[in-house]
């Protein structure tokens, strides 16, 4: 349903909670802070977004089930940690621009000059705002940095992490559309708990935010594009402790990690995924095609397997391939139970 995304080298609430998100343990969280990062060019002065801090529980719990959506079944609102101070879930939309600087194929944040695609997301939060005049908009640049490879590399592991340079680019163009930044991990045949670590220095921004994709974790060691990738919950616990440690160690406000997925095996023992205060998980439905296949995996695999929130994906061209070649709108998806309170355009 989705489409592959294979990049060639030519082209809050106020609950001050410091307690671990669960008993993961992992020598690359020990050990973050000793990670090289010899050539990156991190820009350390970079402002915090405006962030909404609710002033009780009684408003985060409302939000809660506003989001819900009149859902009667028990599974919304999930039951997970209340957030610290800061965060943005559910007081905040978030609309984001997905892709990579070096490809028009992969996503509308590499397809358009930068100009004409922060216009076009300017366009689409307005939308958004407009369809839901409770809920705030947080645009949001969601880039791809770390790369499934058609060619396995040097070190075998069909993986192209971008050079921290273009990084910036996207945390400048962020600061000029008052948007918040994702990073996003495709770990093909090296793992999460080798790429993340690499990528530190940014995520002690506090307007950067992570995403991973478990469609191109390849645990069976098949090439990237060849088999669909799966991640289990001990990985997501990982990117959550990881995190966690980065919002108690720097004053940071809670982290958002976005998880990718269009299928039941791409994330095994969700049952097992451990939220807390300090970062918050969107479980995010990534497939394309028609309205009804997408709202369809969104009810098998996102509402039906609650965590804590969730997102909606859309193509801008993929959706449009099959009848009734249709592109969903904000009132479309104002209709799901729950509401998704991430939105990405591809």
């Amino acid at each position: 349903m989705k489409s592959t995304r294979i990049l060639t080298p030519a082209i809050l609430f106020g609950a001050l909670i410091h307690a671990s998100c669960s008993n993961v343990k992992s020598e690359a969280v020990a050990t973050m802070d000793s990670i090289s990062t010899q050539n990156a060019t991190v820009k350390l002065d970079t402002p915090a977004v405006a962030l909404v801090v609710p002033t009780d529980t009684a408003s985060y719990q409302a939000k809660l089930k506003y989001m819900s959506n009149g859902d009667t079944t028990g599974k919304w609102p999930a039951s997970a940690a209340i957030p610290m101070e800061g965060a943005i879930l559910p007081f905040k939309r978030v609309i984001a621009y997905y892709g990579n600087l070096y490809s028009t194929r992969m996503g509308i944040l590499g397809e358009l000059p930068k100009d004409q695609m922060l216009a076009k997301l300017k366009e689409e939060c307005q939308k958004w705002q407009k369809a839901d005049p409770q809920t705030p908009v947080q645009p949001a640049l969601h880039y791809i940095a770390v790369t499934a490879q058609g060619s396995a590399g040097k070190d075998g592991k069909y993986r192209l992490r971008m050079p921290f340079k273009e990084i910036d680019k996207v945390l400048a163009m962020a600061e000029e559309a008052k948007a918040i930044v994702f990073v996003d991990i495709q770990v093909a045949l090296s793992t999460i708990q080798a790429e993340l670590p690499l990528l530190v220095e940014y995520l002690k921004k506090p307007n950067v935010h992570l995403g991973i994709d478990p469609e191109f974790s390849m645990k069976g060691g098949q090439a990237p594009g060849k088999v669909i990738g799966s991640y289990d919950a001990s990985d997501i616990n990982f990117c959550t402790e990881y995190l966690a440690k980065l919002v108690r160690e720097n004053n940071l406000p809670p982290k958002i990690l976005v998880v990718h997925r269009f299928t039941g095996p791409m994330v095994t023992n969700y049952r097992n995924i451990k939220t807390c205060p300090e970062v918050q998980i969107v479980m995010h439905m990534d497939g394309w095609g028609e309205p009804a296949k997408k709202v369809s995996t969104y009810r098998s695999f996102i509402y039906s397997q609650p965590v804590q929130f969730t997102g909606f994906k859309l193509f801008y061209k993929n959706d449009l391939k099959r009848p009734p070649h249709k592109f969903m709108n904000p009132e479309d998806l104002m209709k799901l139970k729950p509401h998704p309170v991430y939105i990405q355009y591809q």
